[in-house]
């Protein structure tokens, strides 16, 4: 759910007050206390839709408590998070976006998202003391490069300095105000605006000398050129960091020169060439390399703006969100960990230490979020990596930006739960004709053995139709005994210490119950569904120890608390005042704040053909941190490839990894604050996000604003730190840094701008403003968006106004991006979406890491009827083709090639009329065109190259995330061509304009 902008109201909704008292779960000892956070830490990161694979380095779900937002939780925030606008840049006819409610973002004035004028109060930011909250995914970004010059030695305040402790001296702290630029790569420091113009090219490249050659001058990135690949160092590192005192910094920066590239201007009417062939990377910090090199994965944590304005004022100027995307639980492949006695944090925002802090010298560290100056603990001073005393900091907690802690027993509020999982199957008429229950009984007997867990796991079942059904798993019986309740109204646990069991202890009876469940019901009538009782029941059989309770549902629940009516109209499904995005009952909200305070998160499986009001049974899985997924029309016979789609999912869900009674909370440096959160999660305290469960394919966003200025600040830094109990029983933090250089111009702003993590916010936003306030209302937004930081841009950066639509090259794929998000199923016009699906489109913005949003937004397009090995990846003795990104308009396909769309959660493979015999014979095994069957969805594995190539591409392409996309084969004539069309983002369609179109309409409102 998001939580509202205002700071003030975020969190004072009063379904949030009770809990409350367990704000001390924070992810530190006691963050209760008053004193903690008390000022409002300022956030000022640019919050970059990370392209992680579902590993933005965890963006693991903190996504807006109130994506949809349910009755009860009105976050009202300040209008934070779209651009705002003023009215005259509006295209007359939009309507003006309200401020929304509830806890989503408000989008301020006139329709747009900004963060307006006015930001929100912060007063009540009740961050403590010196919060400083850092944002929950960073993983390695090092100090930004500010434009100034850097000295070539790593600030003392990087963590690792090696000099003696004599050079630590200088070490200005991000903080203090530091002698000339300490932290930024090289560009003047504060070169006058006019020069700063041209300059802004900053050295993203300069002291790089691992960036290929192409891409050494153009900052951001040539439209042809690829980053760089990310260097992010994944293990405990060993960086040498010279102690990186101001002054040194200085010193190497004045032998760089400036890069004029990125700041080049684009005129997006002429250029039409723009998409990359490559994928897009996440834009580099400008900062010194030895502090960006220690810099958190953009896929775990990224800012919307790479340079945060130092200003509230400059951030509404540049019209520009400013916010963060993370990844936090993430799967990574290397990640330290550390276990010590001592978990050494600030005294006063409770910061952990990470590699942006300055050493004062051996003994005292200053923080870089609050900048109180604290003493090393005697035992940190030893390095157990190095084995060497003296050296704290070349620690590993402070070489590290993503880096986890063994919790000591004072993060515990009680011991350590076991791993417990309770499965709720429907098994009305309706549910067992879809024949999904024997697709997850085989699976769960496929993966019973490698449940996370331990010895002490647990496990239990229960069915319902119009009754509630319990299984008895009691050691010495012979078989599973079923216990029926029948009275729904007032539900209770029969027999309760034999339902939930021990799962080593009574895998054959569990193993039984799993073969003979699926036939148990074939014969039954019974059509109604009590959902709302099993819940209940559910919630009341998981209370004493939490867990997650995983819920599949056929159809709309009919009988008992939590019944629903149909709401959705074939033909009113477009219009956008009456179609029915908030949920019609608060029943599910409020029982998922019941999990939630109990550390139980409720994940949902909506297997159904028909209207199921996803918008109400949503609410049990976002207010609880769990996870939704959706099959429409799931049937094992009439719609056999789900039941692949749902196998592979659920081999995923079931065996992927788990914390239970987590608590995530992000500091950022003093001045910058947070004020919305998105995601699947409740907010507890102003700052706690609950997360009964956290899994490592989820994503979160925040919003944050400016509140007082940053100046005398090189750099700002944001910390997430997530405390979790792991399926072993071990209670563990883990905690990610990033850290960003801070500007004093607009030019600079717009440099910095990471074009996806800006779309990927917006569209949180516009999820939001679509549920407080309408459809329409939400597609204004983001439209005004793009014209809003475009005008901006014209109106204040460029000095000479040139005819054609202007945009910094930053930014080239802004237009692009929004127009692709008015196209997708959560936003788009039209009859053709069903309402669940929207819905569920709705639920995966919030929820999903940015590299899959942004994959699901904008399809790849390929061509592969011409794959070679040039240029390929050699991933375990798999050659791996990488063939060039297409542009998404109908102009790029030839009917003589065949081309692959990845979509994210599908994917289309269309073959051309005219495609060459050789390759359809080669990869198909059919002679000919005609002979291609028509509802192929896959692909026969043949002995000869070109299957292997597409094979082997495929395989890759769906390897690298959570969920499995089906892949449909389609020739000219197939059912499914106007789906494939669909994706054609460039191309115009019923009822949304083409690219260029679009362009013109941009232009003609910036120009006003």
């Amino acid at each position: 759910g998001s939580a509202p902008a205002s700071a003030r109201d975020l969190y004072r909704s009063p379904v949030q007050n009770p809990l409350t008292h367990s704000s001390h779960m924070s992810d530190g000892q006691r963050y209760n206390s008053p004193g903690l956070y008390s000022h409002p830490i300022p956030t000022k990161t640019p919050l970059h839709p990370s392209p992680g694979q579902y590993n933005y380095g965890g963006s693991q779900n903190v996504s807006q408590l109130s994506n949809y937002q349910g009755p009860g939780q009105t976050l009202n925030r300040a209008p934070v998070g779209l651009i705002s606008v003023a009215p005259l840049q509006h295209t007359g006819s939009s309507p003006q976006m309200p401020p929304p409610s509830q806890n989503s973002a408000a989008i301020s004035s006139a329709g747009s998202f900004l963060p307006g004028t006015n930001p929100p109060a912060l007063s009540n930011w009740q961050y403590g003391q010196t919060s400083v909250s850092q944002p929950a995914g960073s993983q390695t970004s090092h100090f930004a490069h500010v434009t100034g010059a850097v000295p070539t030695q790593p600030s003392a305040s990087s963590s690792g300095n090696t000099n003696p402790p004599t050079s630590y001296q200088y070490a200005a702290s991000p903080g203090v105000p530091p002698l000339p630029n300490s932290y930024m790569k090289p560009a003047s420091t504060h070169p006058s605006p006019a020069s700063q113009n041209l300059k802004m090219g900053r050295s993203v490249g300069y002291s790089y000398p691992s960036l290929p050659p192409g891409y050494q001058n153009t900052s951001p990135g040539v439209p042809g050129m690829q980053p760089p690949p990310m260097q992010y160092p994944d293990g405990p590192q060993s960086f040498h960091q010279p102690a990186l005192g101001t002054n040194h910094l200085a010193a190497s920066m004045g032998s760089l020169s400036l890069q004029p590239e990125g700041v080049r201007l684009v005129n997006l009417l002429q250029e039409r060439n723009i998409l990359p062939t490559t994928p897009l990377q996440a834009p580099i910090p400008n900062l010194h390399e030895d502090i960006q090199k220690l810099n958190c994965n953009p896929e775990l944590f990224r800012c919307t703006l790479t340079n945060i304005p130092q200003t509230q004022a400059l951030l509404n100027k540049a019209k520009l969100p400013l916010g963060l995307l993370l990844h936090p639980f993430k799967d990574l492949s290397q990640l330290p960990v550390v276990t010590s006695s001592t978990i050494v944090r600030c005294r006063s925002c409770r910061t952990y230490i990470n590699p942006f802090v300055s050493f004062l010298d051996q003994r005292r560290w200053k923080c870089n979020l609050c900048y109180r100056v604290n003493d090393v603990p005697e035992e940190f001073m030893y390095n157990p990596v190095t084995r060497v005393y003296g050296e704290p900091h070349k620690r590993p907690e402070v070489q590290n930006a993503t880096i986890e802690f063994m919790a000591p027993s004072e993060y515990m509020l009680r011991p350590p739960q076991p791993p417990v999982y309770l499965f709720v199957f429907d098994v009305s008429h309706n549910a067992i004709e879809t024949g999904y229950l024997d697709t997850v009984c085989k699976s769960l007997l496929d993966n019973l053995d490698l449940l996370p867990g331990n010895t002490r796991t647990k496990i239990g079942f229960i069915t319902f139709d119009s009754t509630i059904h319990f299984y008895s798993l009691q050691e010495g019986l012979s078989q599973p005994q079923m216990l029926i309740v029948s009275d729904i109204e007032d539900v209770f646990i029969p027999m309760p210490e034999n339902l939930l069991v021990n799962l080593n202890e009574n895998k054959e009876l569990i193993q039984d119950l799993l073969r003979t469940l699926p036939q148990m019901f074939t014969k039954s009538l019974e059509t109604q569904s009590a959902l709302g009782p099993a819940l209940q029941a559910a919630f009341k059989l998981m209370s004493p120890t939490g867990g997650r309770i995983s819920v599949f549902q056929t159809q709309l629940p009919s009988v008992g608390v939590g019944a629903l009516k149909s709401r959705e109209e074939p033909n009113q499904r477009a219009s956008a005042k009456d179609i029915h995005l908030t949920p019609s009952t608060d029943f599910y909200k409020k029982l998922a704040l019941d999990c939630s305070g109990q550390q139980v998160a409720v994940d949902l499986f909506l297997l159904s053909g028909q209207y199921s009001d996803l918008a109400s049974l949503g609410c049990i899985s976002r207010y609880s941190a769990g996870s939704i997924y959706y099959y429409q029309s799931y049937h094992h016979k009439h719609n056999p490839v789900q039941v692949e789609k749902l196998q592979k999912e659920l081999k995923r869900y079931l065996t992927r990894k788990i914390g239970f009674e987590a608590v995530m909370r992000i500091r950022c440096t003093k001045g910058l604050s947070i004020h919305t959160f998105h995601g699947n999660f409740f907010v507890r305290s102003t700052d706690l996000l609950s997360l009964p469960n956290v899994n490592p394919d989820a994503g979160y966003a925040v919003q944050m604003s400016v509140e007082e200025s940053l100046t005398d600040m090189q750099v700002v830094s944001f910390q997430s730190a997530l405390l979790y109990t792991s399926s072993k029983g071990e209670r563990r933090i883990r905690v990610h840094t990033m850290c960003l250089p801070v500007v004093t111009t607009l030019s600079d702003v717009y440099l910095g701008a990471d074009v996806q993590a800006i779309t990927g916010l917006l569209a949180n936003m516009a999820v939001d403003r679509s549920v407080s306030a309408s459809l329409s209302d939400a597609r204004d937004a983001l439209v005004n968006a793009v014209i809003d930081s475009l005008s901006a841009y014209r109106a204040s950066v460029l000095s000479v106004q040139q005819p054609g639509l202007m945009a910094p090259f930053s930014l080239r794929l802004f237009p692009l991006y929004v127009l692709a998000l008015l196209k997708q199923k959560a936003f788009q016009t039209g009859t053709t979406t069903r309402l669940d699906e929207r819905i569920f489109t709705m639920c995966q913005v919030k929820n999903q890491p940015l590299i899959y949003l942004m994959l699901m937004t904008h399809p790849s397009l390929y061509r592969i009827d011409n794959l070679t090995d040039e240029g390929a990846l050699n991933i375990s003795d798999r050659t791996i083709p990488q063939p060039p990104i297409l542009q998404l308009s109908v102009e790029k396909l030839s009917r003589d090639g065949a081309y692959l769309m990845d979509a994210g959660s599908v994917m289309f493979m269309w073959i051309g009329k005219n495609c060459g015999q050789n390759f359809i014979n080669q990869v198909f095994g059919v002679p000919n065109y005609a002979s291609i069957p028509q509802n192929m969805t896959h692909l026969p594995e043949l002995d000869t190259a070109e299957s292997t190539r597409i094979i082997a591409f495929i395989s890759w392409l769906r390897e690298q995330r959570p969920f499995f996309p089906i892949l449909y084969i389609i020739r000219d004539e197939s059912p499914l061509k106007p789906s494939f069309l669909q994706n054609m983002i460039e191309d115009r369609t019923e009822s949304a304009l083409s690219y260029y179109e679009f362009l013109l309409h941009i232009q003609q409102q910036v120009n006003k």
